[in-house]
């Protein structure tokens, strides 16, 4: 049936007409085991300030049942996912029963069944606000209430919920009801209903009680990581409530690995991770620090989106944003990957300033006027250049008055809604800085300002040819020897206007940006040194900034793929951290494939193969050293010291795999056998991604039915692997039907089922297969009447990035 957006108008007038007081929610999950039908009786306490008056109730479920103070209410009313209420007492108690039969689209819940064994899983994840496909609720983040769920679940199932449980009992029927002590004031995106036969380990550690869920079948790879996951819990857990002066409010904290799914999802007190994150060989050090930032980003949001939540969605970047800036602070500062702004800068903060010069911008503070809207915003505006803001913020005021802003705020507004003027406000006392001005510039405005450092002068210039935007950063110098570079002297830089005269420290050369302080392009005389030298650089940031700054004029058309790339393995034959190395490989690997002409494709692949096999040698770098060599070796040489390294690695083995049916090579047997002895659940779709790599028609169609089809492959890490594996360079001729079939394909994606979507239409994009033509029909199609938000933004960027690359090619 069609489904409203709720606007936001149709927030405010509900917000203001209703205070919700509580949900008892039945949840009956039985029909799951072998069905497909959840059920659901919400019982919703509500007053209204003017009795009389009607409402309405969101629920997208087939409606069985539904009395408002104990008068049944007609059902034939129910349109557009809404139940209307009509004639409100003062205080009122709605009741409704609904059934829910669409569990295997990961629209609210997904029913998953293990292949590997047949058990059945069951999660929930509801932001924006697909709460309303399970239960009746007002689904808006600013009518927060407390929840009490009851959950009815086949006897062999562990039930969680954003609670502990206060008693476990047997129904009857092979069943058992899980009573669930009641929740804080939340917002109904952040519950959750996670159920199935898991494996759990749990471990009181720092005053919490910690709990650990995964398959069966991925029980070892759990147990393998669970110290390392336990220790980074705690220390995440007492990070945020030192620094925020308000420890976490509840002694259980759980952690779900569920199937399928496409990221992570804040539910207060039970947060469910894609299990892709329990890597099914040994993790890779990126592996590794990436899963860190993602458990710390959803742990910073126990604080800042459900202690502390938006009224409305036009904030939801700070919600993100914020989780995101403090995942890295909290890394560097509490865990053993010191080195995370060097990555976040090569990772999160160069994708967002990629979708700053596309026209897929925005101002980070954008309109929102419905939820469909807010969707689309899930993007890197949102999560990257907002994160790169934020910590401009914090240099802007200095990090003690930002913590100190930060506690102020959650003390005024614990289990509240709150508007950015909010924490505005906080910041401006904590710093006595006004902050109004800064505000409007940073948040109102989209695009990118460059800085190009002039001698002793410091020119700025904003994107839309207004005054730029104010920056505090640093200005590092350099006294340069043949030999070395060796830091000279620093200077602190308040940039204000078009033109600021700066006092330059001593050196040779100079970094502009030293410490990757604040959002800008930055240019100037010091840079071919910096970006030939960058491993002689003190700081892993610097060094990195050397390189991404270099990356920026690559993809603006200032230099050529072949200067980057020499920037890139300089850096890397002298880079000591595993995580920057392994990012800096990707993006050579990148370089390589997506921004040379076809013709220097293969020259540069083996370029960066030799490297990557002298890196094998360290043994810091040589997981992913093996693994770009894996992408990329063609000699026999190479090949043969893949053989051999795959023996005791089968991820490894299935790299080599794929990249032996690219060359042509006939791997069927060798797949099989693969298959057979690989513990991964999923060894099929490590195979489907072999499938993948060959230059066949065959195959090709295959591979794209499981895709874009029946959409069979699980979100995160194995459909990531297929999508690349899928898109080869230099495979145009068995890939030309397939750009029309995306754009046409598109069609089908909807709004819902967020988390499992955005994959699929942001990966797919066939960046390896472009011209002019398909670039316009992709910016017609991007742009064309009633286009669902969340499509046209992916389209917009990925034709902006294609056009970069694609004039790349042929420079």
């Amino acid at each position: 049936m069609p489904v409203a957006s709720l606007t936001r108008t149709e927030a405010e007038e509900r917000a203001a007409l209703l205070s919700v007081d509580r949900y008892d929610i039945d949840v009956d999950l039985t029909g799951l085991l072998e069905g497909d039908t959840v059920r659901s009786t919400s019982t919703i306490a509500f007053t209204a300030s003017r009795p009389g008056t009607a409402t309405f109730v969101d629920v997208v479920a087939d409606v069985e049942a539904a009395t408002l103070n104990g008068t049944v209410l007609d059902l034939g009313t129910v349109a557009d996912g809404r139940l209307p209420v009509p004639d409100l007492a003062e205080h009122n108690v709605l009741v409704v029963t609904a059934a829910q039969r669409r569990t295997a689209t990961g629209e609210g819940v997904l029913r998953t069944v293990d292949a590997s064994d047949g058990l059945v899983y069951v999660w929930t994840t509801f932001e924006p606000d697909e709460a309303r496909r399970l239960w009746a609720c007002f689904d808006q983040p600013d009518l927060k209430a407390v929840h009490r769920f009851t959950v009815l679940a086949p006897e062999a199932w562990t039930v969680t919920n954003n609670s502990a449980p206060e008693s476990i009992e047997a129904a009857g029927g092979a069943a058992r009801r899980w009573t669930f002590a009641p929740t804080p004031p939340l917002s109904t995106y952040v519950t959750v209903v996670n159920a199935g036969p898991f494996h759990q380990v749990r471990r009181r550690l720092g005053g919490y009680d910690l709990g650990l869920y995964c398959r069966q079948s991925l029980a070892p790879v759990l147990e393998r990581d669970a110290d390392e996951l336990f220790d980074l819990t705690a220390r995440g857990l007492a990070w945020f409530g030192e620094r925020f002066a308000f420890p976490f409010a509840q002694e259980r904290y759980d952690q779900v690995f569920v199937p399928d799914m496409g990221g992570a999802m804040e539910n207060w007190g039970s947060v469910t991770h894609t299990d892709a994150f329990l890597v099914r060989s040994v993790p890779s050090y990126r592996e590794r620090s990436d899963r860190a930032d993602v458990v710390l980003h959803e742990m910073a949001h126990m604080w800042f989106g459900d202690l502390v939540t938006m009224r409305w969605w036009d904030d939801l970047w700070l919600n993100e944003a914020f989780a995101s800036w403090a995942a890295a602070w909290a890394m560097a500062g509490a865990t053993e990957f010191t080195d995370a702004w060097a990555t976040d800068l090569l990772d999160s903060k160069l994708a967002g300033y990629g979708q700053d010069m596309s026209p897929a911008t925005h101002a980070i503070r954008g309109d929102v006027p419905d939820v469909r809207q807010a969707m689309a915003n899930f993007d890197r505006i949102t999560y990257d250049k907002g994160e790169a803001v934020l910590r401009q913020l914090a240099t802007y005021v200095g990090e003690e008055a930002f913590v100190a802003g930060l506690r102020a705020y959650f003390a005024a507004h614990a289990w509240g809604n709150t508007v950015l003027d909010d924490l505005m406000s906080a910041f401006a006392d904590a710093s006595g800085r006004d902050l109004g001005a800064w505000t409007t510039a940073w948040l109102d405005r989209a695009g990118t300002d460059t800085l190009v450092l002039e001698g002793a002068t410091l020119r700025a210039t904003a994107p839309d040819g207004g005054v730029p935007r104010p920056h505090r950063l640093r200005i590092a110098g350099y006294t340069v020897t043949p030999d070395a570079m060796t830091l000279a002297g620093e200077a602190e830089v308040e940039v204000e206007g078009a033109v600021t005269a700066v006092r330059l420290p001593a050196g040779d050369v100079h970094q502009l940006n030293a410490g990757d302080r604040t959002f800008a392009a930055v240019r100037g005389p010091s840079l071919d040194v910096l970006r030939a030298r960058a491993g002689e650089l003190p700081d892993p940031v610097d060094r990195t900034l050397a390189v991404t700054t270099a990356w920026d004029q690559l993809v603006k058309g200032e230099l050529g793929p072949d200067p980057v790339l020499d920037a890139i393995l300089g850096l890397v034959a002298t880079e000591p951290s595993p995580a920057v190395v392994e990012a800096l490989l990707d993006r050579a690997l990148q370089i390589a494939e997506l921004w040379a002409s076809p013709a220097a494709v293969p020259g540069l692949l083996a370029r960066l193969a030799s490297t990557a096999a002298a890196l094998a040698d360290c043994p810091a770098h040589r997981t992913p050293a093996l693994r770009t060599l894996a992408a990329t070796a063609s000699s026999p040489a190479d090949l043969a010291l893949l053989d051999a390294a795959r023996e005791d690695d089968v991820d490894l083995a299935w790299r080599v795999l794929a990249r032996r049916a690219e060359l042509g090579d006939d791997v069927h047997g060798a797949v099989v056998a693969l298959e057979e002895r690989d513990p991964d659940p999923e060894a099929r779709f490590s195979a489907l991604a072999v499938l993948a790599s060959r230059d066949d028609a065959a195959a090709k169609e295959e591979v794209w039915r499981a895709l874009m089809v029946d959409r069979r492959v699980p979100a995160g890490s194995a459909r990531r692997t297929v999508v690349g594996r899928f898109w080869r360079p230099l495979q145009t001729a068995v890939l030309a039907p397939y750009p029309d079939r995306y754009l046409a394909a598109l069609d089908g994606f909807g709004s819902a089922g967020l988390l499992g979507q955005l994959g699929l239409v942001r990966g797919m994009f066939p960046y390896a297969l472009l011209d002019e033509a398909f670039l316009a029909r992709a910016t017609a199609a991007g742009t064309a009447e009633g286009v669902s938000p969340t499509v046209r933004t992916a389209l917009l960027l990925g034709a902006d990035l294609g056009a970069r690359m694609l004039a790349a090619r042929t420079a």
